[in-house]
């Protein structure tokens, strides 16, 4: 009977041990408010880069996307480890190869996409919402929109631009 009691508290203790190591609802929410402020103010993250994350219950943070600098995927790392609350980041942001071609179909598409009336509005932000990714002449927009007819507009410009092998169009409408 003694030993039954020995091994109850150690269990409790165990239990709530585990139960610390995860966070709360608020825990998870204030983190990912921080990280998506943290992200968005970097210095050199812009239009042709696009960066998510989610948070784990055990303050692990899965940092993903795309990013034309190499030195924009170490620096968000590096903000996101510094949260109160984060346990560990993993980077699994793609930096995208270097290439010339890639850099003139960004510009053109960019143009393509916010020269047009309607869609230039995405435009006046600090960061702009449509994120426009090339790989290898592949363009991907990434963000959100207002509505379905400015995704498909935008997915539209972007197929009309010259050297561009494919449009994958990921844009979330905005529920209104």
């Amino acid at each position: 009977m003694t030993k039954l009691f020995a091994i109850a508290p150690a269990a409790l203790l165990l239990s709530t041990a585990f139960a610390a190591d995860r966070l709360d609802q608020r825990g998870v929410n204030r983190i990912t408010k921080e990280v998506r402020h943290e992200l968005v103010t970097l210095p050199y993250y812009d239009v042709f880069d696009n960066l998510s994350f989610r948070v784990e219950p055990t303050g692990k943070v899965v940092l993903l996307g795309s990013v034309t600098r190499p030195a924009l995927k170490s620096s968000a790392e590096k903000v996101v480890k510094d949260i109160e609350g984060v346990e560990s980041v993993e980077n699994r942001i793609e930096v995208l190869p270097l290439s010339p071609n890639d850099d003139q179909i960004r510009r053109a598409v960019f143009r393509a996409i916010y020269g047009q009336t309607g869609l230039d509005r995405y435009g006046f932000q600090s960061v702009p919402s449509i994120h426009i990714i090339v790989a290898n002449g592949n363009v991907s927009l990434e963000g959100v929109v207002n509505t379905e007819v400015d995704k498909n507009l935008a997915g539209i410009k972007a197929n009309g631009v010259s050297g561009v092998f494919s449009v994958k169009n990921n844009l979330r409408v905005e529920k209104s």
